[in-house]
């Protein structure tokens, strides 16, 4: 019998962050601190959104209305990264990225952590862009999950998947 495993991911459920994004761009159309503005918040290709907004503070306040939005639909903020307004003519532009899949520079990072701070005995192989982490007790997994879930240092949302 193989040895009981699960798979580490970093997923975003692309349903939710339409959600999100379709509430925070009603909720920016009918708030009246965003009157006039001409404020909108809009997917540019299939993981990159953009805000544009004619003031930058009114840019800076569309970006926490998305942010809300992600977090009240389960989505961390680990999987976004938003960069800075950026003035072109009269309109300021900030452009965002949802992080789909663990990067492998981060892949190994956590599979260093599993092989320094986890039970014996456990392994973590690198496949594209998940781990899979296997040992020959499923107390040991369930070992290591909890001392992932515990770790503020590491740079992306991680989700579970196929333990068996």
């Amino acid at each position: 019998m193989a040895d009981p495993s699960f798979d580490v991911v970093s997923k975003i459920d692309r349903q939710e962050a339409d959600n999100a994004l379709n509430q925070a761009a009603k909720e920016l159309s009918q708030r009246f601190d965003f009157r006039g503005t001409n404020t909108t918040v809009e997917w540019a290709g299939e993981h990159n959104v953009t805000i544009t907004s004619s003031t930058d503070e009114r840019a800076k306040a569309a970006i926490e209305v998305f942010k809300e939005k992600l977090v009240k639909r389960g989505i961390s903020m680990k999987a976004l990264e938003i960069g800075e307004p950026e003035q072109s003519g009269k309109i300021y532009k900030v452009t965002g990225t949802l992080i789909d899949g663990i990067s492998s520079e981060n892949a190994k990072k956590i599979a260093k952590k599993i092989r320094d701070e986890g039970p014996k005995g456990v392994q973590a192989q690198i496949q594209g862009d998940q781990l899979r982490v296997s040992a020959k007790k499923k107390d040991d997994l369930q070992a290591v999950i909890a001392m992932l879930k515990g770790a503020g240092d590491l740079d992306v949302a991680l989700q579970f998947t196929n333990y068996r």
